[in-house]
């Protein structure tokens, strides 16, 4: 069984940094970083794979976020710079056990986490 722990939320002003945090439990293929502001669709932000180390990213985000991943700590990051006020959602952490695809198709993953809030003011 797969679980996954977020952690790192918070607020901050637009053009800030934070950094997410996710804790992963059991054996993934790759693991991702979703978001779903109020009123919107989960969209997803960025993919890694356990492996290789192989990553995606979302246009939206390209450039100003970085996901890595500590194998030892069995952690994945997000790290988010020149955060926007449209960056405000809930981000989800994901894992599957399928395979890498290289998308971020939430449709993919069947593991997902709590959940941790990201807003960015202006």
């Amino acid at each position: 069984q797969v679980q996954l722990v977020e952690s790192g939320g918070g607020s901050v002003q637009a053009g800030g940094s934070l950094r997410l945090s996710c804790a992963v439990s059991g054996y993934t293929y790759s693991t991702g970083w979703f978001r779903q502001a109020p009123g919107k669709e989960r969209e997803g932000v960025a993919r890694i794979s356990t492996i290789s180390g192989s990553t995606v990213y979302a246009d939206s985000v390209k450039g100003r976020f970085t996901i890595s991943q500590d194998r030892a700590k069995k952690t994945v990051y997000l790290q988010m710079s020149s955060l926007k006020p449209e960056d405000t959602a809930m981000y989800y952490c994901a894992a599957e056990r399928s395979g890498w695809r290289g998308s971020l198709s939430a449709a993919e993953f069947g593991y997902w986490g709590q959940g941790t809030q990201v807003t960015v003011s202006s």
